[in-house]
């Protein structure tokens, strides 16, 4: 069907409304600002804990819980943002009035194409993969490629080791494992069925503000679980006191470990994936391959054909294994498929 034209008379009536709208929008933000100006205690450092959108939690440098608007033009807000806030008057409430600056931050392509931001001041990420459903090392290598070109230390979590079916199985693993061990990632080896490796992954998280990603199965949400055994408990117990309400799933929230650290998790954090690069940014997310980029002989190569490749030389060498040159070519014509 066709969309009806407008004529000019209800083209401009709906101009006025809308005009009319942004005024009084803009009137009741003066308004806020001056109800602000008088009510506000005074500026405070802050953490974001969750994200609801039109408002944050940040729980105060002291202690508690603040449920906070956000001030006009301020950039989204995520789990891990450290923030200036106040509050308002002596209730639990409070305003955002300032972003501070970020060590690092994790995002992901919206649906055009701009990166937006998952979680904050990140340490490191978890990479989880498991025998069942079957990994990927492509997409492994995926998520070490985002995390080195974000500035985040990435490690190998191997989880469900109790699902590995037969030696030769568990052969073919230490094999894909043992070619990131070299390379000089740290692995470890978890199961929440079996109670196995968690104290490895607690000893990990310890300190540091992490995530966990990987694909659809794997076993991140049972290892968030493990490791905050009462989280659900007391997030239900805080929303009954202070009124705040109950979190959903799909808000990503910065949980405090009880050893030191905290992890932040949701569904969105759980799913970042890489983002589009060039070849030569691609390339120097494979850490091995470093020492070696800059030195092929021709300026523009693509370490497929061409005499004189370092990177092939280095895979000849030993230096670089063939199955991570590989995977780093299926990576570039991939973007050059996308791109297309």
């Amino acid at each position: 069907m066709s969309k009806r034209k407008l004529t000019r008379q209800q083209a401009w009536r709906i101009e006025k409304i809308q005009e009319e709208r942004r005024r009084r929008a803009q009137r009741k933000a003066v308004a806020m600002e001056s109800y602000d100006a008088e009510h506000l205690g005074p500026e405070q450092e802050g953490l974001v804990i969750a994200n609801y959108g039109a408002s944050v939690d940040v729980e105060a440098m002291t202690g508690g819980l603040h449920r906070c608007r956000l001030r006009q033009n301020l950039e989204l807000l995520v789990p891990g943002d450290r923030v200036i806030w106040q509050a308002i008057g002596g209730d639990e409430a409070g305003v955002v009035v300032a972003l501070l600056p970020r060590r690092t931050v994790l995002a992901r392509p919206d649906a055009l194409g701009a990166l937006r931001p998952l979680a904050a001041n990140i340490d490191q990420i978890l990479v989880v993969a498991a025998p069942r459903p079957a990994y990927s090392t492509d997409l492994i290598d995926q998520y070490l490629v985002a995390a080195e070109c974000t500035g985040i230390t990435p490690l190998i979590v191997f989880n469900k080791v109790d699902l590995i079916a037969s030696d030769a199985e568990r052969e073919r693993i230490e094999q894909d494992l043992q070619r990131y061990r070299q390379i000089g990632y740290r692995v470890l080896r978890a199961s929440t069925v079996a109670q196995h490796g968690l104290d490895a992954v607690t000893a990990a998280l310890r300190d540091k503000s992490s995530v966990f990603v990987g694909q659809s199965g794997v076993g991140k949400s049972s290892l968030v679980h493990a490791l905050l055994p009462q989280e659900e408990i007391k997030v239900g117990a805080l929303a009954e006191r202070s009124g705040l309400g109950r979190h959903t799933t799909s808000a990503a929230r910065y949980y405090r470990l009880p050893g030191g650290g905290a992890i932040i998790d949701s569904p969105g954090v759980r799913e970042f994936s890489l983002w589009h690069m060039a070849a030569t940014e691609l390339a120097q997310g494979f850490i091995e391959f470093r020492p070696h980029l800059g030195h092929c002989r021709f300026r523009d190569c693509s370490h497929r054909h061409e005499p004189g490749c370092a990177l092939r030389q280095a895979v000849a060498d030993g230096t670089v294994s063939a199955e991570r040159l590989a995977s780093f070519h299926r990576m570039v014509e991939a973007e050059a498929g996308g791109r297309g």
